[in-house]
């Protein structure tokens, strides 16, 4: 894997490039693009935590909780908040308040509220109260997504066409998520093929980015290079700025898969802070990559997304106790941990 430069590097890179003739200019610029291109500082993240970390808790979180959370989250830099999810209360009973929760929270300038949609009929709930920004959610499964949105790959494609129709009429952005990117827990492996034949077509109907969900958590460096590889055709700029990556972390591979992305040009994924979350439809699966062990990890490797990792810390402590959840960041106990040891020192 190439080792991702800083742009001190890059500046040096461009001076030198910058010293040659006009011809050589022309042509070695040309390299300089192709290296910012690929090993851009800026990441993106996407917190998840209020929806599909909330979803999977086998208690109904307070809305005033829920509200407390994402005005919480929206104080530390993120630029993306998944704040709830526009399903029927029947599927997902956490997801209820839904109208409540979004009405509630104090949306700031800046900041990306989006909520899930599975239908119409939750696109105009959702339109109703204010939305900016959906997410439209299918599988690169046949059983996966007959169990989670109950109909075929192919009929959840028409689905989406008209959500992303209407969505485009009233100039709402449109994101997408494919689950089972590499594995389902019915029908075990998944082959690539199927990932960007899905993927295609999300970006056909007009969403602005498909984040790629390893929904499991059974994918390994090596499944999510085969993926990334099948998607390239499908990027024309080559950067991957359409795509994200959503892991989950229930064999201890998360950020291992993430560092991997990097070198295909991934710089935008989906994690959940103190680890909310799992998989409803997924037996087993564990919850998200925790936000703060992914903001140590882009901390190191000298990535910048603008998040203060100290804030976040603090949100996953606060949440984690108010829904008696132990916090699964890594980071996040670590540190507190520490903060609380030099306080009794004291």
């Amino acid at each position: 894997m190439r080792k991702i430069m800083d742009f001190a590097s890059l500046k040096r890179i461009k001076f030198k490039i910058l010293q040659c003739g006009t011809t050589r200019t022309k042509m070695l610029n040309l390299s300089w693009r192709k290296i910012v291109r690929h090993f851009s500082n800026y990441v993106r993240i996407v917190e998840v935590g209020p929806r599909d970390g909330l979803q999977n808790e086998s208690v109904i979180v307070p809305t005033s909780t829920k509200i407390s959370f994402i005005n919480k989250l929206s104080e530390t830099g993120l630029k993306t908040i998944e704040a709830t999810s526009f399903v029927s209360p029947q599927w997902l009973p956490q997801m209820g308040d839904n109208k409540e929760v979004f009405e509630g929270i104090n949306i700031k300038p800046g900041i990306s509220y989006p909520v899930l949609v599975p239908n119409l009929q939750g696109l105009h709930q959702a339109l109703d109260v204010g939305v900016q920004e959906v997410a439209i959610f299918g599988a690169a499964s046949e059983a996966f997504s007959r169990k989670n949105i109950n109909c075929s790959i192919a009929k959840s494609i028409e689905r989406f066409s008209l959500i992303t129709e209407q969505a485009a009429q009233r100039n709402i952005r449109v994101r997408a998520y494919i689950s089972c990117i590499v594995g389902c827990p019915y029908e075990g492996d998944v082959k690539p093929s199927v990932v960007a034949s899905l993927a295609a077509s999300m970006l056909e109907l007009g969403c602005y980015e498909v984040s790629l969900g390893d929904t499991i958590g059974v994918g390994t460096p090596k499944k999510i290079r085969a993926v990334l590889n099948e998607l390239k055709t499908l990027s024309p700029s080559g950067t991957f700025s359409e795509f994200a990556l959503h892991c989950h972390d229930t064999f201890g591979q998360a950020l291992t898969n993430i560092y991997s992305s990097l070198d295909f040009g991934i710089r935008i994924f989906d994690s959940s802070v103190a680890g909310l979350g799992g998989c409803p439809y997924a037996a087993g699966a564990s919850g998200n990559v925790a936000t703060e062990d992914l903001l140590y990890f882009l901390n190191g490797q000298g990535l910048e997304s603008g998040v203060d990792l100290k804030k976040v810390i603090d949100v996953g402590d606060y949440i984690s106790t108010q829904i008696g959840r132990e916090n699964k960041s890594k980071v996040g106990t670590a540190i507190l941990r520490k903060e609380k040891h030099t306080r009794v020192k004291n």
